[in-house]
């Protein structure tokens, strides 16, 4: 079975906008940039404070999408093995089982002593991931309701609520999912996050394994069937019109998305609120996840625009690892040990602060990068 290219592309390209952002580069832009035109742009590179959106609040959307299309290409992989789903359930239910273990590691240690919270990216995709598996194997239409069903509860479970101080629907810090935290954590977070995201994001992951079934649906034919590429083109059906059929599925898919999520909110009925993942969020930045994917499909896997990508793939090879690295690792003590360092050297130069600042996050991202390289150049991957 090929691989999907554009998957391996994407995945790697989010992982490094993440271990840029980790590394501080977008902050020391954003400020570098103060009363320029370029500042709107790197203000993209923030989450929106509440009602709103922007291009970096569609990281997390993307993630999860793309761990749905990973599913499916895992799955059919396991199923030519003769992996049974049972077997396949019990390495999802393990798989899920470290995801949330790392994900409650990654903000277990903090200043102050240990603490237990649910917030984290890898915490959720756990959920998402048992979740867009248990229904995998169901008919296209039976997923596309439960998603659907899934954005209905959301909806019912912030307005229909009536508990005292948290049943207002989309007030930061009075919501059905602050109150949900405090019965889980006993805090809430102060940047308005809640870990119930995990129930309407899982629409993201769902979703992806869905395209990822699509996207394999040419190869499992030619399996089924026994047809070689030339049988192929002597009944006049090539990759290159399966691909462009594939993709004009996914932008209707895409365009239904961002009309009736921007729509919801454009007509005051559920504003775009990422921090909470409201049902119009979700579906807008899902429309968005599907434009991307369509994109680079079509550039890499169909007009076969591979060059120059390995930059970007080997770090979504161990993405995993390059995450946990830079959240836990770096965040705690690689970053501000580089810095010093650099601080120290680049200032022997008598440079300006800002390029200092900027010099020592792209090192920081750079000796990351380099320990990625360093594992693909000794084939280790670390996968769950």
């Amino acid at each position: 079975m090929r691989r999907l290219a554009s998957l391996d592309f994407m995945r790697g390209l989010i992982m490094v906008l993440l271990a840029l952002e980790s590394a501080g580069l977008y902050e020391h832009f954003f400020k570098a940039s103060e009363n320029t035109v370029l500042n709107n742009f790197f203000l993209q590179f923030f989450h929106h404070p509440w009602n709103g959106l922007r291009f970096w609040d569609l990281i997390q959307p993307a993630f999860m999408f793309m761990a749905g299309i990973a599913m499916a290409y895992s799955l059919h992989q396991q199923k030519q093995k003769g992996i049974t789903w049972n077997t396949s359930f019990i390495k999802v239910v393990k798989r899920s089982g470290w995801l949330f273990f790392w994900g409650v590691l990654d903000y277990a240690v903090r200043p102050g002593g240990l603490s237990f919270e649910l917030w984290d990216v890898l915490t959720q995709l756990s959920f998402t991931t048992l979740v867009a598996f248990l229904i995998f194997e169901f008919s296209v239409l039976f997923q596309i309701i439960f998603s659907i069903g899934l954005l209905l509860l959301t909806e019912y479970l912030y307005r229909g609520n009536h508990i005292t101080g948290f049943d207002m629907p989309f007030v930061d810090q009075h919501n059905f999912g602050n109150f949900i935290d405090t019965v889980l954590m006993n805090k809430i977070n102060a940047d308005g996050w809640v870990a119930i995201n995990c129930i309407p994001t899982a629409v993201h992951t769902i979703a992806g394994a869905l395209v990822g079934k699509l996207l394999l649906g040419t190869e499992i034919k030619m399996e089924k069937e026994n047809i070689n590429q030339k049988e192929i083109a002597n009944k006049e059906v090539t990759d290159k019109e399966e691909g462009l059929l594939k993709i004009k599925i996914i932008l209707l898919f895409a365009i239904a998305c961002l009309v009736l999520g921007f729509g919801l909110d454009y007509m005051g009925v559920t504003p775009i609120i990422k921090r909470i993942a409201t049902s119009s969020f979700t579906l807008a930045s899902l429309g968005w996840c599907l434009v991307g994917l369509a994109l680079c499909y079509w550039w890499i896997d169909i007009l076969d625009h591979k060059k120059y990508l390995l930059f970007f793939t080997i770090v979504g090879m161990n993405s995993l690892f390059i995450y946990l690295f830079f959240e836990i690792v770096g965040a705690r003590w690689f970053n501000g040990y580089i810095t010093e360092i650099t601080d120290g050297l680049l200032n022997l130069l008598h440079l300006p602060l800002i390029l200092v600042q900027i010099g020592s996050s792209l090192t920081i991202f750079a000796l990351e990068w380099g320990i990625c390289y360093l594992l693909y150049k000794k084939k280790i991957l670390f996968k769950l």
